[in-house]
């Protein structure tokens, strides 16, 4: 049974122990009706939702992928890239029923009872490609984030097939195969900007040669302005394709160091793409990983659904060898892709302070 509402927010190492390591997640907070946000959630007063300065009127790029071999698309991506970090892509080819199946799918993962769930947590999982857990790095964190989730490590289809959960992997497998084309076409616009006119096999395993897709779940919050569903941070990887459904919460910073927050709009059979720091690095910064948080709900539980699209973990990134042939100065060093990747998981959400570590 659940420990009772009182005991729960008098007793932090019950919240954890519920949350964690019994496998309710914050799921299992949010459906006990809780008045107020445990304490462990609340975050420092300037990373809260009500504190940060949100931008009126205006949006990332969406873009129309009918035609992909127009020129003006790519040229869209790539300005994008540049000066946006994010872009959304519509008419991309993915089916919708994909996405809706795979939405549908997430849904169903969360609604298992706790001792379903937990059979997939650190420590009881049969594989590290598998992992359910909730926040970021718990043990790192100061104040846990609003959010629960299931990551999906890609090995072969025969790993995932063993063991990822049986409800969802069939769907999220047909996500992350149904999105291969839309990857590898804007990474052919994106190199091909880099003065890379072809993507031979070293370079297809040097930019998506490692996937990731998580099943990311941000319960009703009972007091979302003390709290975040993720906090602010880039991501590690070359690209993220996220599917986000309609309710939102996710918030882009504006570049140049401008202090606002945009939002991203759900746009209904859309793509959210976001340039990760690895690209960023092999780019010598032309093209820009941007801080992006999401923020909880009080109405309404939010779904999303990332691929994130990597170097291999042996992989060496650095500033690529056709950006550099005009004589530009390398910005950044060459780090183990394995070593980066530890670097960002050790520490929590912290804003760009990761691509740092690879800075000359």
């Amino acid at each position: 049974m659940a420990p009772v509402v009182s005991t729960l927010l008098s007793d932090s190492s019950d919240v954890k122990n519920f949350v964690m390591k019994e496998g309710y997640g914050v799921k299992g907070l949010a459906e006990m009706g809780l008045s107020a946000l445990p304490k462990q959630y609340i975050q420092p007063l300037e990373e809260r939702a009500g504190t940060i300065k949100i931008a009126s009127g205006e949006s990332i790029p969406v873009i129309d992928m009918s035609n992909w071999d127009d020129p003006k698309v790519a040229e869209s991506i790539c300005d994008a890239a540049e000066k946006w970090g994010f872009f959304q892509i519509v008419n991309h080819g993915v089916p919708l029923e994909v996405l809706e199946d795979v939405k549908k799918a997430t849904h169903e993962f969360f609604g298992l009872p706790a001792e379903e769930k937990i059979k997939y947590s650190k420590g009881q999982s049969l594989t590290n490609n598998v992992r359910f857990g909730t926040s970021f790095s718990p043990v790192a964190e100061k104040a846990l984030e609003w959010k629960d989730y299931l990551s999906l490590f890609y090995v072969s289809e025969d790993d995932a097939s063993a063991f990822w959960p049986p409800g969802c992997k069939d769907q999220a497998l047909e996500f992350m195969k149904r999105s291969e084309f839309v990857i590898r076409r804007l990474l052919e616009a994106l190199m091909n900007r880099l003065n890379v006119k072809e993507i031979d096999q070293t370079k297809e395993f040097l930019l998506m040669g490692s996937k990731r897709i998580n099943l990311n779940y941000y319960p009703k919050c009972p007091n979302p302005e003390l709290t975040v569903g993720i906090g602010r941070h880039s991501d590690v990887s070359t690209l993220t394709v996220l599917l986000q459904d309609n309710i939102g919460g996710l918030y882009v910073r504006k570049m140049d160091g401008d202090v606002s927050w945009i939002h991203v709009p759900p746009v209904n059979g859309s793509l959210v793409i976001n340039i990760g720091d690895a690209l960023q690095i092999m780019s010598n910064g032309r093209y820009k990983s941007i801080e992006h948080r999401v923020i909880a709900n009080g109405s309404n539980t939010r779904i999303s659904i990332p691929i994130f699209v990597n170097p291999r973990p042996g992989d060496v990134i650095g500033p690529l060898p056709e950006v550099l042939e005009s004589g530009e100065k390398p910005i950044y060093k060459e780090v183990l892709c394995s070593d980066y990747v530890k670097h960002f998981f050790k520490k929590p959400h912290d804003g760009k302070d990761t691509v740092e570590y690879a800075k000359i």
